[in-house]
């Protein structure tokens, strides 16, 4: 039986992977395996010799000897521990992603857009890169992918040149995420998962991160590619109604996202709660500034205040949520939590651990190689990092913080530039601008790449300050 939930993980893995290719939205294959994988073990719970208790961290004792009637017991709570660790995430990435809708229904990124002053392509970059990697950290990677490739396409006119601007803006975007605990959803199932907290998650991902995305853009700007100056395209933005509290609602947004992880410091309470607070407050003030916008409203611009009318901002941004990603989470989290739930993610960990040559400074703990970790970053260009992230939760068992977990933080993170396909941001930008996945293998993946080893031997060097 244990073999057939391993087929059809693979099954379901490849599925999701070539989920270009065979034309299935990945949400599908992720909630098939989910399902498919809970049943097998539901029907089949009595033939399965050991169980791993995700709360303790390790196995059942004397799990086989147990009767059907406290097996199926066993199965129904791990299942319910699961379903709450994974809600915990889903919920907390719904609360930003309808505050950033918010932002986005008052124009709020607008405000962006007017600090951008300069044509030269190197200050463009350079621009683009720093603000990626920022806000990245603020409101999470591909969120800020979208917004920044919008701006993109509103300034820059030759698509040749904004091919290369979004590779970049992936590769900043993903680094950024990386050091904050919510600037990538991997990075955010460590943090709820109590695996590393903010502040040594800054201390350890943030000079690795940096120069991860420095380095790249600092090789970018001496090519060719970026020699002279843009031809803009600077649309005039001031023909369509624009919302007075823009510029409001941005920082208020912003300020909001960023107090969840001081809200968890203080109250010690999980951090969805504390999104669901700053969710109440931003679509408090949404809901004035609407009425105040609405009843404002002159003859001329009847018809948008017709179009808006029957929505509040908080039930049109609900509206916008990507819930296909959502799903998805669900689905890829709760099957690896089967394969975890069998103890067969602790047994393939003990593997690793036992077989792996320690290549250089270990990880302290039990021994990780520092290239296996590193293969977590090269695996997650190929395969989505959300599961190679949820797997690591139950292979490893270090304490909170310790530096095995920051660096799987920074692999699976960055590790996704490297393929277009790598990562939430890369398939985002892919999907915008039509990036051609060969396109950015020749042309980006070098960069990614270099800045990634480049990120990893400054980590080497900021875990011996912990």
């Amino acid at each position: 039986m244990e073999a057939a939930i391993i087929i059809v993980f693979v099954i379901g893995y490849l599925a999701i992977t070539l989920e270009h290719n065979l034309k299935i939205d990945k949400l599908i294959p992720a909630l098939v395996m989910m399902a498919v994988s809970w049943a097998l073990i539901s029907l089949g719970i009595d033939n399965f010799p050991e169980w791993f208790d995700s709360a303790k961290h390790g196995l059942v004792d004397g799990f086989s000897g147990y009767s059907s009637e406290d097996k199926m017991h066993i199965m129904e709570e791990t299942l319910l521990h699961h379903l709450g660790k994974t809600s915990e995430i889903i919920i907390f990435l719904l609360g930003a992603m309808t505050i950033v809708e918010i932002i986005d229904y008052f124009d709020g990124f607008s405000t962006i857009k007017g600090f951008i002053k300069f044509k030269g392509k190197v200050k463009t970059l350079w621009f683009f890169t720093a603000l990626a990697f920022v806000l990245s950290a603020m409101i999470d990677n591909l969120t800020a992918t979208i917004v920044l490739i919008s701006i993109l396409q509103k300034i820059v006119k030759e698509r040749n040149i904004r091919l290369w601007y979004a590779g970049l803006i992936i590769i900043a975007a993903n680094a950024g995420g990386a050091w904050s605990p919510i600037g990538d959803v991997t990075t955010t199932m460590l943090w709820i998962g109590k695996k590393v907290t903010t502040g040594h998650l800054f201390g350890y991902l943030f000079l690795p991160s940096l120069v991860c995305m420095i380095i790249p853009t600092f090789i970018a700007s001496r090519l060719s590619i970026f020699k002279g100056d843009l031809e803009t395209t600077l649309e005039d933005q001031d023909n369509k109604p624009k919302s007075k509290y823009s510029s409001r609602m941005l920082f208020l947004g912003l300020t909001a996202i960023v107090s969840v992880p001081v809200f968890k410091m203080v109250t010690h309470l999980p951090p969805y709660v504390g999104m669901m607070l700053a969710l109440g407050v931003v679509a408090t003030f949404a809901e004035i500034y609407s009425k105040t916008k609405f009843s404002l409203t002159g003859v001329g611009a009847a018809a948008e205040s017709d179009a808006h009318a029957h929505h509040s901002p908080v039930h049109y941004s609900l509206s916008k949520i990507e819930l296909p990603s959502i799903l998805f989470f669900l689905g890829i989290l709760m099957a690896v939590a089967a394969l975890e739930s069998l103890g067969l993610l602790f047994g393939f960990a003990t593997t690793l651990k036992e077989s792996m040559p320690m290549l250089g400074t270990e990880l302290h703990g039990e021994g990780v190689s520092d290239i296996v970790i590193l293969l977590f970053g090269f695996a997650s260009a190929i395969i989505d990092n959300v599961p190679l992230v949820a797997a690591s939760l139950g292979m490893f068992s270090e304490p909170i913080d310790n530096e095995l977990w920051h660096f799987i933080a920074y692999s699976a993170g960055t590790g996704g530039s490297m393929l277009v396909i790598g990562s939430a941001a890369g398939v985002v930008a892919m999907g915008m601008e039509r990036i051609d996945f060969f396109w950015y293998l020749k042309k980006i993946s070098w960069l990614a790449l270099i800045g990634f080893l480049a990120g990893a031997l400054v980590f080497f060097y900021t875990r011996t300050l912990f």
